[in-house]
């Protein structure tokens, strides 16, 4: 059966005491839940947070990490460093990373390609732009990306894969994506999955979706067949209404 999961992205938010109270106010709220929980914090506080939560149901992962295991990479940080301080999962992708640092389809590969050599679990991103989704592309360019970064892999790999569908033109922009345009999707790219690995890796996967999920839209959308969490970004800075999107399942 596939793991449902709420990943929350804090990006470049939070310093080192904001961190530890935002980190206090979970562990006031967290509840036995049907859903694996992750947080990111910056990596400046990875080993603060991994520490405060060392024993409670919330794993820490890391926001990216670079394919070199060391190296003239200055401010790069390589998985072995993050598995020093407990880090066991990684984000790869992220649609801010692609277009605000230009990451390709084939650095991905490399990172994923490092991070699955040093026994690291991804949280893959992928998604198309508005105009992508306006001229109807939206398919093609959702496939082409999973193509490109993942399918070199064996099926063995996907046991360390978590998927995650970023539509992102619907992050910001004003448009708002459905509840059923997100199942459209996420059974696209499961049938994707099964063209090249076959139907039962394809339904072992988890894809958690990235279209701006809040409390009062994350059950509907976690009732979709093919939706199995959500990675989260503002909504994932309130205590509260992390908690609450959690508890959607």
């Amino acid at each position: 059966m596939r793991k449902q999961i709420v990943a929350g992205n804090w990006k470049m938010n939070n310093d080192l005491a904001m961190t530890e109270s935002l980190i206090t106010e979970l562990k006031k709220l967290v509840k036995t839940s049907n859903a694996d929980m992750m947080i990111a914090p910056a990596f400046t506080n990875l080993w603060h947070a991994f520490e405060a939560l060392r024993h409670s149901d919330i794993e820490v992962v890391a926001q990216n990490m670079h394919f070199a295991e060391n190296g003239a990479y200055t401010g790069e940080i390589s998985a072995g460093m993050l598995k020093s301080v407990g880090i066991q999962t990684v984000i790869l992708g992220h649609s801010e990373r692609r277009a605000y640092f230009n990451e390709t389809d084939d650095l991905l590969a490399q990172k994923v390609n490092a991070a699955l050599k040093n026994n690291m679990r991804v949280i893959f991103c992928f998604g198309e732009e508005l105009a992508d989704r306006k001229s109807n592309n939206h398919e093609t360019v959702v496939e082409n990306q999973i193509k490109k970064a993942l399918f070199h892999l064996n099926s063995d790999a996907f046991n360390s894969l978590i998927l995650a569908y970023e539509p992102v033109w619907a992050i910001g922009t004003g448009e708002t994506a459905s509840p059923e345009q997100a199942q459209d999707m996420h059974a696209f790219i499961r049938k994707t999955l099964a063209n090249k690995y076959g139907q039962n890796l394809a339904n072992s996967v988890s894809i958690l979706y990235g279209g701006s999920v809040k409390p009062n839209n994350a059950r509907e959308i976690f009732s979709k067949p093919d939706v199995d969490g959500g990675l989260i970004g503002g909504a994932a800075l309130k205590a509260e209404d992390f908690m609450a999107i959690v508890n959607a399942f």
